[in-house]
């Protein structure tokens, strides 16, 4: 394969380092007690990437340094790079002989729908290993060591091909005693009770009001940044919670919450596993690409 990026421009790792050092701790001083350096070799360093890159990447101000408005924007591409590196050798390192799946998660889907389900394809796929992180919005795949995104909403994610998985409804839940003591038996009533919002679905109540024929000026209530928040604080009868109905499957069971009124609604967004075209051959990606999309299909 042909080397595509001239040497030229590809310091080596040991410059970097170094560079990386200086420019979080600001000091040559520090970066030296860090790298087990002396100061001066540290010095020789940077001043050697400054001449192969030909850009001055610090200030030198008597005893001290700071990054140059150049130096300062490639401190932070080297540092996420040097991040990339360092993630994809500790992978390599636990998995030998596998591959390694980086992926993220929204958080309740993962806990209460993926965790459960996840031990069935790994079973199939022994040489895989998964790693999963949160992330609650959409994302730059080129600019993240992420492999496979699970995204809520609608079929569009820039620079990333999606794989449909499943639609939703959901349900205004809500403790059984405080059902019982606001005496809510139809839509209207659930404008005179506290409701509970997800930060992320600003305006999932006004949608579901719309959907029953309800008129309402505005809708007010706390705020949460997740179902499993927003679901506990339904249970502990702090108000009516608009939930996936797949995602309190549990609580529904044991009686912990109850549907305030038996109008479920079905999401405007769905769930989709979002991934870069260039990894879709990817084989982890693959794997677990066909065997959610069967998993979510029930």
């Amino acid at each position: 394969m042909t080397m595509l990026v001239s040497r030229r421009f590809l310091p080596s790792t040991s410059l970097l380092v170094a560079f990386e050092a200086v420019s979080r701790t600001g000091s040559v001083t520090a970066a030296a007690r860090e790298l087990d350096l002396t100061q001066s070799a540290v010095s020789r360093q940077i001043k050697a990437l400054e001449e192969q890159l030909g850009v001055e990447l610090f200030v030198r101000e008597r005893q001290t340094v700071r990054l140059t408005l150049a130096g300062d924007s490639y401190a932070r591409e080297i540092r996420e790079a040097l991040r990339r590196i360092s993630s994809a050798s500790l992978n390599l390192r636990a998995n030998p002989h596998g591959g390694t799946l980086n992926l993220a998660i929204l958080p309740t889907f993962g806990t209460r729908w993926l965790a459960p389900r996840l031990g069935r394809f790994l079973s199939a796929n022994p040489g895989v290993t998964i790693n999963l992180v949160t992330r609650l919005s959409s994302f730059d795949f080129r600019l993240d060591s992420i492999d496979a995104a699970i995204h809520f909403g609608h079929a569009h994610w820039p620079g990333a091909e999606l794989a449909f998985l499943m639609s939703e409804r959901t349900v205004p839940a809500c403790s059984p005693a405080f059902r019982a003591s606001h005496a809510i038996s139809a839509a209207p009533d659930l404008l005179d009770v506290p409701l509970l919002h997800l930060n992320t679905r600003p305006d999932a109540w006004e949608q579901w009001f719309a959907n029953n024929g309800v008129s309402f000026q505005t809708v007010h209530g706390m705020l949460f940044d997740q179902f499993a928040t927003a679901a506990q604080a339904a249970v502990a009868g702090l108000g009516v919670a608009l939930l996936p109905t797949f995602l309190i499957e549990d609580e529904l069971k044991r009686g912990d919450l109850v549907a305030a009124v038996d109008r479920e609604m079905e999401s405007n967004e769905r769930y989709y596993l979002a991934y870069p075209p260039e990894r879709a051959d990817y084989p982890p990606l693959a794997a677990f690409r066909d065997w959610i999309v069967r998993e979510a299909a029930g």
